[in-house]
């Protein structure tokens, strides 16, 4: 029996990889941490409210249960947020993950770790987990300093680096690109998208599959999880009116230069995906082709 602790487990990765190590119930034992009551609606599994930023009470819980594996799916995420409120971004995205690596070590469990795409420029696209990075925002700088924390300890760990990720789960703390646009156009309102920035979008249901099989495999280091063909994000929205039978001509494309955001984004992201073909057996498809099960699953 593996036991995982998945933190963030109200999230919609974290729901996800709950609902999938659950369907192995004599395979994994689960423990979600979050933040406030369980929202993910099933009370099958050992559920711990829990405030990570408190430091000892954290190390505690995990020294309670000594899990083999934590997945952690915990993070401020909100690219403009983290750059007008650097101090909790840092203390999230950052120290969370030093006292995470902390406790592994004293108890040897293997740390599987999300990452972004957002740890680059965006002047190349394409990246490889070897591209050098060199983040534009807080928020990358954040991620980035999180992923060299794993790298410098002594750890077994798993760094998944994803981009743009959709999917939909029970009591949804937030959107996503996916929902808001299917949403917008629903109501028969117009959607302004920028065509200038370039993304893999990824399917929630594929990383947290990314995130079962680096369990299985005990995998170690960097891999990229997200589809496989790159799109504007212009060409994401229209995607997205053709696979759930929306007006594309409610869609209309803008510059992002003229959005005024208070965080850089990278113009052009988007993986190779060689290595996590060859070394976790996995073979990510089109957007295209995954917005087409996720509409089944919606059905």
């Amino acid at each position: 029996m593996v036991k995982v602790i998945i933190t963030g487990s109200n999230g919609l990765l974290g729901q996800t990889l709950l609902g999938l190590l659950l369907n192995e119930k004599e395979s994994y034992q689960v423990i979600g941490f979050s933040k406030g009551k369980n929202r993910s609606g099933r009370e099958d599994f050992n559920y711990v409210s829990i405030d990570l930023t408190k430091k000892e009470n954290l190390k505690e819980k995990i020294q309670e249960i000594q899990p083999d594996f934590i997945v952690n799916t915990a993070a401020m995420t909100q690219v403009d947020d983290c750059e007008t409120n650097k101090e909790d971004c840092n203390i999230l995205n950052v120290e969370v993950v030093k006292w995470l690596v902390e406790i592994s070590k004293e108890i040897n469990a293997h740390l599987v770790h999300l990452s972004t795409d957002f740890i680059f420029d965006g002047k190349k696209g394409h990246y490889k987990e070897t591209d050098t990075p060199n983040p534009l925002s807080y928020y990358g700088v954040s991620k980035l300093k999180s992923e060299q924390v794993l790298v410098k300890s002594h750890i077994n760990y798993t760094i998944l680096r994803t981009i743009l990720v959709y999917g939909e789960v029970h009591d949804m703390g937030r959107s996503n690109i996916v929902l808001w646009v299917k949403k917008m156009l629903e109501k028969g309102e117009e959607v302004t998208i920028v065509n200038d920035q370039y993304r893999t979008p990824t399917y929630v249901e594929d990383l947290a599959l990314a995130c079962k099989i680096s369990i299985e495999k005990k995998a170690t280091g960097i891999f990229n999880i997200s589809s496989n063909k790159l799109l504007s994000i212009y060409q994401i929205a229209q995607q997205i009116a053709e696979v759930f039978d929306l007006d594309k001509n409610l869609i209309k494309p803008i510059s992002s230069t003229i959005l005024n955001q208070t965080a850089l984004r990278p113009a052009k992201t988007g993986f190779d995906l060689l290595k996590t073909n060859n070394e976790l057996g996995f073979y990510p498809k089109s957007f295209k082709e995954d917005l087409k099960k996720f509409k089944e699953k919606l059905v």
